[in-house]
């Protein structure tokens, strides 16, 4: 799954419209729709309202929770 469509499934499950997240989050209904549709991406300020709002993790928006470490940790 990716970012944008958890995002809208996240949405619809907090019986948010596309417009009503969109004012919440002080952007436009297009730029909502262009994020479900994974035409842009969220900046970093709205991918952290976006986790608080719709109840999950940034990993789990960015998809980071099944990528393994690029560097050995020590």
């Amino acid at each position: 799954m990716t970012t944008g469509e958890k995002i809208a499934a996240l949405r619809k499950k907090k019986n948010l419209t596309q417009e009503q997240l969109a004012e919440i989050l002080n952007v436009t209904r297009q730029s909502v729709s262009r994020w479900e549709m994974d035409v842009a991406f969220p900046e970093t300020e709205k991918l952290i309202k976006l986790s608080r709002l719709l109840d999950c993790s940034i990993d789990y928006l960015l998809e980071l929770t099944d990528v393994k470490t690029p560097y050995p940790r020590k």
